[in-house]
């Protein structure tokens, strides 16, 4: 029973009628799995705050997962209440802040309504691209924040562009993905063949561009390669086959990141399987019991992501057995990991950031950033991690022995 209400918390933030924090706070107030209570241990990784800023209010009740982006020394944030900030990434000194109000034809005017920024943002180079619950596509300037072009889509956008090889590769909720060109916006392409559950989790799978190839995960359990030059498909792999009676019980949404390394597509599915596909063909090499909402990791030798009751597991790469899990975390409703150097570092429900041992899932450190739920994957460059939690708050931390 208390399954099943989670399943449902999950599937109401498809419309948008809770938000991430609301389903935190309901998981919390009805006491449906409480999260295991954090234990202390001896800290053996140093971890210094060395600031934070915050951008609007955040993904506040869009339900997206809104993080940051990180390219040449800087950090880029973006919120539903219309702002877009480029910082310092050492200092977190703001470069440029923009503020949009609501949109008429290709002005944008300020005001009471305004833009709602919901996926992204992405950069490359000196582009910077964001979208938004109007299904919008808007471009800026990393360098002064200028505007650059704005493409109009046919859905909502709730995850990260992808740009590459002058593409901008973008998936709106209706299951949609458009080509647009990185220089102009212009539609160069429409993938318009997946088909969208009447259900689905309130999330979307980013897409990834490699090689020529746009991977992108589906709300029907499907990992799908398209051709980044005319948008045809290439190939389509079923990792999760959602099964029941009730809609809630199909849900099989493969929602969360995607990576690809030296030719294998890792993904993984809710109420499914982690795979690692053959970024060729997408036939499997190997797959593992492990249903996941919030995409993988990985390191020289090992696949890292947290099962849909937060436990974090460790998979070997080439076998995909199972090297360690750890349950610390669990019903904490964890973030997308990251890897930093010989540590998986993901952020809970409460807004703790924890560092995981990569060879035994021990605990190596924990600080705190605020108190809300942090649901964007840590960024991370070098010795230091960015975290953002819904409400805008962003934080550096260095990590050190």
């Amino acid at each position: 029973m208390k399954r099943s209400l989670i399943l449902l918390c999950l599937a109401t933030l498809l419309c948008g009628c809770a938000t991430i924090k609301g389903w935190f706070n309901d998981a919390k107030s009805e006491n449906i799995e409480p999260p295991t209570p954090l234990t202390e241990f001896p800290q053996t990784l140093n971890v210094q705050k060395l600031w934070s800023e915050r951008i609007g209010k955040g993904a506040e009740a869009t339900g997206a997962r809104m993080g940051t982006a990180y390219s040449d020394g800087k950090l880029f944030a973006a919120s539903v209440t219309g702002d877009v900030s480029a910082f310092d990434a050492t200092t977190g000194h703001t470069l440029w802040h923009k503020q949009l109000g609501s949109r008429h034809g290709f002005i944008w005017h300020h005001g009471a309504n305004s833009v709602r920024w919901s996926g992204g943002p992405s950069v490359d180079g000196d582009l910077v691209v964001v979208g938004t619950l109007e299904g919008s596509v808007q471009a800026f300037s990393a360098k002064d924040g200028a505007d650059l072009w704005n493409a109009q889509l046919s859905s909502e956008v709730i995850c990260p562009p992808a740009i590459g090889g002058g593409l901008v590769a973008v998936r709106t909720h209706d299951g949609r993905v458009f080509g647009l060109d990185a220089r102009d916006g212009k539609r160069l392409w429409v993938f318009d063949r997946a088909t969208v559950p009447l259900l689905s989790l309130r999330g979307n799978s980013a897409p990834r561009i490699d090689g020529g190839v746009v991977y992108v995960g589906e709300d029907n359990g499907k990992v799908i390669a398209i051709r980044a030059n005319d948008g045809g498909e290439l190939w389509e792999q079923q990792i999760s086959t959602g099964e029941g009676r009730s809609d809630v019980e199909r849900l099989q949404d493969v929602d969360g990141a995607i990576k690809i390394d030296n030719g294998v597509v890792y993904a993984s599915g809710y109420r499914g399987q982690t795979a690692a596909l053959i970024a060729q063909s997408g036939r499997p090499l190997w797959t593992h019991d492990l249903s996941s909402f919030t995409g993988v990791a990985l390191s020289a030798t090992q696949l890292y992501a947290s099962d849909a009751d937060s436990g974090v597991w460790a998979l070997d790469l080439r076998s995909g057995s199972s090297e360690w899990k750890q349950d610390g975390l669990k019903y904490r409703w964890v973030s997308e990991p990251a890897v930093q150097g010989d540590a998986v570092v993901v952020g809970d429900m409460e807004g703790f950031v924890h560092w995981l041992s990569i060879s035994d899932g021990k605990f190596l450190a924990r600080t705190r950033l605020a108190k809300e739920p942090i649901a964007a994957a840590p960024i991370v460059v070098g010795d230091v991690v960015y975290v953002e939690d819904v409400e805008g708050e962003i934080g550096a931390f260095r990590v050190g022995k």
